[in-house]
């Protein structure tokens, strides 16, 4: 097999040379373990980590490679096990992302049960997590013992923001091959918008550009006039903070589109799952014993809305993250204008705010607002109330 032929499924792998020639060679050393042909020591593992930072396509690239283990030619786009694997509908790789905050032990220790056996039409039985820094301590513990003692033909593919033992533990890291992903140039995401998505080419370079490489937000502004909408509040706050009330009011307002996007991503899926689970439970039911059926039920509709409630915070943690980014980026073009520098800017569409501003700002001036809002950023990952957070983060934008 060819490498230079494999990369069908890996073509939404943008900007990853060198991350997909690695992949296509595993995936052609693993067709050989298949057939029963030696291998060499360290062509193919059982432990795979996905590094980098978001928009680098991480889960992607994972769900590209677990195609290619499956596929009979290492990768052909075409046949069936390629496009079940990456529709996410083949038997024999289970995709993880968590609902929540956090992956649950109970989850991984199902899906660690499940990876263990023989894979029941596939090559391979795969186990794919997409935010294994997302991992409670005990579920990453249970992983641990997996990956420790695998099975012939059980592959893990981990998805990460990045190796740091703050991510991904030390020991599943040491057992585990690191794939370091980068984010793609604004070039390389516009092509991908235009080829695969049918975006005309102005829009597919301006979503690529304040998008910041990250392929599906860039999607979403090219199409989404209400993710337009939300992006042009947030770079409107830095002129809108003329006083410590409008910082006050900048935050609250923050926080409650954050609050309505959330809501807006999961109010059908959580109406829809509560009705089935209502409708599995017996309710609606009139028969003989419907009503004795359906006592006892309270506690599952809890662990559901328990659950939905989690991963709603989750949404609105997600969008807050995706202001702050837009805001960093806001004052980087900022402080590069001040200082002279011949970068292209990020928010291309603003420039005449961005140029007013830095008229105005000292570079230490600009200097601490960016890094007030990767504080903020920090602050928000440590659980760190919302609205506290982000109050702060507009008093110090406005203070500089």
């Amino acid at each position: 097999m060819t490498v230079a032929l494999v990369p069908g499924v890996f073509t939404d792998v943008i900007g990853q040379d060198e991350a997909v020639t690695v992949l296509a060679r595993a995936a052609a050393a693993a067709g050989r373990i298949v057939a029963g042909e030696p291998v060499a020591a360290g062509e193919m593992t059982h432990a795979w980590l996905f590094t980098g930072p978001p928009g680098s396509g991480r889960s992607v690239a994972a769900r590209a490679f677990a195609a290619a283990l499956q596929c009979p030619r290492g990768g052909c786009g075409e046949c069936n096990e390629c496009h079940t694997t990456l529709a996410g509908t083949h038997a024999d790789v289970r995709v993880v992302a968590p609902e929540g905050v956090w992956i649950s032990v109970n989850e991984m220790r199902s899906l660690v049960l499940r990876a263990a056996s023989a894979p029941s039409g596939g090559r391979w039985q795969i186990v794919l997590i997409e935010d294994a820094d997302r991992l409670h301590e005990r579920a990453s513990n249970a992983l641990l013992k997996a990956i420790e003692e695998p099975t012939d033909r059980t592959v893990f593919l981990l998805c990460a923001p990045s190796a740091h033992p703050d991510d991904v533990s030390v020991t599943i890291r040491s057992r585990s091959r690191v794939v370091p992903l980068r984010v793609p140039s604004a070039e390389a995401v516009a092509g991908l918008l235009t080829r695969r998505n049918d975006v005309d080419e102005t829009t597919a370079r301006w979503a690529a550009s304040v998008a910041q490489g990250h392929v599906g937000r860039a999607l979403r502004l090219a199409r989404d006039p209400d993710a337009q909408a939300r992006r042009r509040a947030v770079l409107a706050i830095p002129r809108s903070l003329t006083g410590i009330a409008a910082c006050y009011n900048a935050a609250a307002a923050l926080i409650a589109a954050s609050n309505e996007e959330a809501a807006a991503a999961t109010e059908t899926q959580n109406a829809d799952e509560k009705a089935a689970l209502e409708r599995a439970l017996g309710a609606g039911g009139t028969g003989k014993g419907a009503a004795a059926a359906t006592r006892g039920t309270v506690g599952q509709i809890k662990d559901l809305e328990k659950k939905q409630k989690s991963r709603t915070t989750r949404v609105q943690r997600d969008a807050l993250d995706r202001a702050l980014v837009d805001l960093a980026a806001f004052y980087r073009d900022v402080l590069m204008v001040r200082l002279g520098a011949s970068v292209p800017l990020v928010h291309i569409d603003v420039e005449e705010m961005v140029r007013a501003a830095a008229a105005r700002w000292e570079p230490e001036s600009i200097l601490r607002r960016i890094e007030a809002v990767l504080k903020c950023r920090t602050a928000l990952d440590e659980n760190v109330k919302p609205l506290i957070a982000i109050e702060a983060l507009m008093v110090t934008l406005f203070e500089g």
